[in-house]
C-alpha cells in the first residue's frame, strides 16, 4: 500500500514538474513573440521612414525602392528560413513557407492596408509589376504540377531552379535599369549631384541608416517571432506542413504587413504595393530558385490546392487594380482579407 502511495505521489511530483517546465517555457516564448513584434513595428517604421527619403534623396520613385531595396529586405526571413528548412531536407516548410507566403502577401497584406486606407496604383505597376508577378506565379505553378505536364513527379528539381533565377536575372535587369534611366534623366538630381552639399550628403547617410536600421529589425523581429509561434505550435502538434504554410508563412510575412500598413497610414501607396508585389517576386523566381538549387522541393499532398488559390489570388489583384479609377478600395480590400483567411482555416480543417 506504501510504494503504491509513493508511486501516486511519484506521479503526481512529474505530472506538476512536466506543466510547470512546460507553463515556464510556454511563457518565454510568448514573450519573445511578443518582443518580435515589437521589433518588427519599429522596423516597419524605421524602413518606411529612411525608404522614402532616400528615394527623395537619390531621385529615385518609392515604387522602384519598394520593388527592389524594400522588397528584398522583407523577404530576408523567407530566404533565412528556405535556406535552413533546404539544409534539413525539411521540404514541406519549403514549399509551405513561399506560397503561403504570397498568399498572405496578397490576401492578407494588401486586404488590411487596403482596409485601413484605399491604395492608388500607378500605371507601371498595372502595365509591368504585376503581369510580372502573374508571369512568375505562371511559371512557378508550371513547373510545379509535373505530373500534369511531364508525367513525373511533383518536384521543383534543379533544372526548373535554373529556369527560375534565370527569370529573375530579367526582372532585375529591366527594374535596375529603369532606375538607372530615370536617375540620369532628373534634373533635381543632376542639381543635387552639382551642388555636393555637406548637409544633404549628411541626411543621405542618416536615410541609409534609418533603412539599414529597420531591415534589420524586420529581418531579426521576424526570426524571433516565427521561432517563438513555431515552439507555441509544437506544443498543440501542429503539423509541419501547416507550420511551413500558416504559421511560418505568416510569421514571415510580417515585415511586408508591417511595412505596407505604416506605408498605407502615411500615405505611400507605391511603397505598399511595390513592396508586396517586388517581394512575391523575390519569393518565386530568387528564393524557390535558391531553395530548389540547394535540395530538390517535392510538392506536399495538398499542394496544387495552395498554388491554385495562390493563382486566384493574384489574377483577381489586377482587376481590383485598374477598377475604381486605379485604386484598391476598402470593399476590395476586405474581399482579399475574407477570401484569405477563409482559405487558411479551411486548410487547417482539411488538413486534420
Amino acid at each position: 500500500m506504501e510504494d503504491e502511495n509513493c508511486q501516486r505521489e511519484t506521479a503526481r511530483i512529474t505530472v506538476e514538474k512536466v506543466f510547470l517546465e512546460g507553463f515556464f517555457f510556454g511563457m518565454i516564448d510568448f514573450l519573445l513573440l511578443v518582443l518580435g513584434m515589437a521589433m518588427l513595428l519599429g522596423g516597419g517604421d524605421l524602413l518606411v521612414r529612411g525608404a522614402s527619403a532616400l528615394a527623395r534623396n537619390l531621385g529615385i520613385s518609392s515604387l522602384a525602392i519598394g520593388l527592389t531595396v524594400v522588397a528584398f529586405g522583407t523577404s530576408a526571413p523567407e530566404l533565412a528560413v528556405n535556406t535552413t528548412a533546404a539544409l534539413r531536407g525539411s521540404g514541406e516548410i519549403s514549399f509551405g513557407n513561399i506560397v503561403g507566403s504570397n498568399i498572405a502577401n496578397i490576401g492578407l497584406v494588401i486586404g488590411c492596408a487596403a482596409l485601413l486606407r484605399p491604395l492608388d496604383v500607378k500605371g507601371t505597376v498595372i502595365s509591368r509589376e504585376i503581369p510580372m508577378m502573374l508571369l512568375a506565379t505562371l511559371a512557378v505553378v508550371i513547373l510545379g504540377l509535373d505530373m500534369a505536364v511531364r508525367g513525373s513527379g511533383n518536384v521543383f528539381d534543379r533544372s526548373d531552379a535554373l529556369i527560375l533565377l534565370l527569370f529573375f536575372g530579367v526582372f532585375l535587369y529591366y527594374t535596375i535599369s529603369e532606375v538607372l534611366q530615370r536617375r540620369l534623366t532628373d534634373t533635381f538630381v543632376s542639381q543635387t549631384l552639382e551642388k555636393g552639399i555637406d548637409g544633404e550628403k549628411h541626411s543621405l547617410m542618416l536615410n541609409v541608416v534609418f533603412t539599414g536600421a529597420g531591415l534589420a529589425l524586420l529581418v531579426y523581429g521576424g526570426k524571433m517571432a516565427v521561432d517563438a509561434a513555431v515552439n507555441i505550435a509544437r506544443t498543440f502538434h501542429v503539423s509541419e506542413a501547416i507550420i511551413g504554410l500558416v504559421l511560418i508563412a505568416v510569421g514571415t510575412s510580417l515585415p511586408e504587413l508591417v511595412t505596407s500598413v505604416v506605408a498605407s497610414i502615411k500615405g505611400q501607396s507605391d511603397l505598399a504595393i511595390g513592396n508586396v508585389v517586388g517581394s512575391n517576386i523575390f519569393n518565386l523566381l530568387f528564393i524557390m530558385g535558391t531553395t530548389s538549387v540547394i535540395t530538390p522541393v517535392a510538392l506536399p499532398a495538398s499542394g496544387y490546392l495552395d498554388l491554385i488559390m495562390m493563382a486566384v489570388l493574384s489574377v483577381i489583384l489586377l482587376p481590383f487594380a485598374i477598377s475604381g479609377r486605379r485604386r484598391i478600395s476598402r470593399i476590395e480590400g476586405g474581399i482579399l482579407l475574407v477570401l484569405y483567411c477563409m482559405y487558411m482555416a479551411w486548410r487547417v480543417l482539411y488538413s486534420s
